[in-house]
């Protein structure tokens, strides 16, 4: 028995740039053990498995898995699979569609559009973000990322544990060039994650062609370096609100991520803010699709 995927690079208009996700549709048939064996198989970031809704007036309920274990939730496994089934309900011609995906952190309502060749979405995150448990000090954080203590961090932004579903270390840093060359070094960065409470770091700074530049490090979770992580991107909100950049009302901010890896990726964070937090964050971006077949079901 087979079950059919799509693979589609997502935060990009362009081929093989921006971050490939898989879609397995049909997996209803799948236990949690045989997602994470395709998942595993196919060797992303992540892998979204797609299944009748629970409740029927929602579009989908989807399971998503690094190669190593499965998450709550994930921003391009989203917006890849909200593109994909909302383009193969309309395979022609421009339209607007609001999708509900069923996800283990929620429900995700996600607006998907077509203009001309341009497939764009947008979904609101499920949870607002809390600050997370952990201690990250500085000079660790300096050693397991090959940088200077006096590399991290720029203006108000300093280093921050926030979780909204997954849970992210974010990492400002001073420029460009410290984000260039930051790399995760163990045994420093094991320490680090221990300590911290998570697998993951996400590191900004200031853009020269967007409002921030980013990378991600996971090589504990299977992903040695992410092109693009929309959940991340999403909770960066609280960082943002940390650090004092938001205002009362609704505001956009643009971010690239993904560039030393030759993969570049495009996201657009929307933060609606008042003076009882933030109430809303939104991630939007694009999708291509790359290919599809079909895949056999493990044992």
């Amino acid at each position: 028995m087979t079950l059919e995927f799509h693979t589609l690079d997502v935060f990009t208009q362009s081929p093989f740039t921006g971050n490939p996700l898989a879609v397995v549709l049909g997996a209803e048939v799948l236990s949690a053990a045989q997602m994470q064996t395709l998942a595993r198989e196919f060797n992303l970031s992540e892998t979204i498995f797609v299944q009748p809704p629970q409740n029927p007036a929602h579009t989908a309920r989807v399971r998503i898995f690094f190669p190593t274990a499965e998450i709550p939730f994930a921003g391009h496994p989203t917006i890849g699979c909200a593109i994909l089934l909302a383009s193969q309900r309309q395979p022609e011609g421009d339209f607007t569609a609001h999708l509900v995906l069923e996800e283990e952190a929620g429900l995700v309502p996600v607006r998907v559009t077509r203009q001309g060749s341009r497939l764009e979405a947008e979904f609101t995150a499920p949870q607002l973000p809390v600050a997370a448990p952990g201690t990250a000090p500085r000079a660790l954080i300096a050693a397991a990322l090959d940088l200077t203590p006096e590399e991290i961090g720029f203006a108000a932004h300093s280093p921050g544990l926030w979780q909204a579903g997954p849970a992210f270390l974010y990492v400002p840093l001073r420029d460009l060039e410290s984000l260039g060359r930051a790399r995760p070094i163990e045994p420093h960065w094991s320490a680090l994650m221990d300590s911290a409470g998570v697998d993951s770091a996400y590191l900004y700074t200031p853009g020269t062609e967007c409002d921030f530049r980013a990378r991600m490090f996971s090589p504990t979770a299977g992903i040695p370096e992410d092109p693009a992580t929309g959940s991340a991107t999403a909770i960066l909100a609280a960082q943002l609100r940390a650090a004092r950049v938001l205002r009362q009302g609704s505001q956009s901010f643009t971010l690239r991520q993904g560039v030393e890896m030759g993969r570049a990726s495009d996201l657009v964070l929307s933060v609606d803010y008042s003076a009882e937090g933030i109430t809303a964050m939104r991630i939007k971006g694009s999708a291509v699709p790359v290919s599809q077949g079909r895949i056999r079901i493990p044992a």
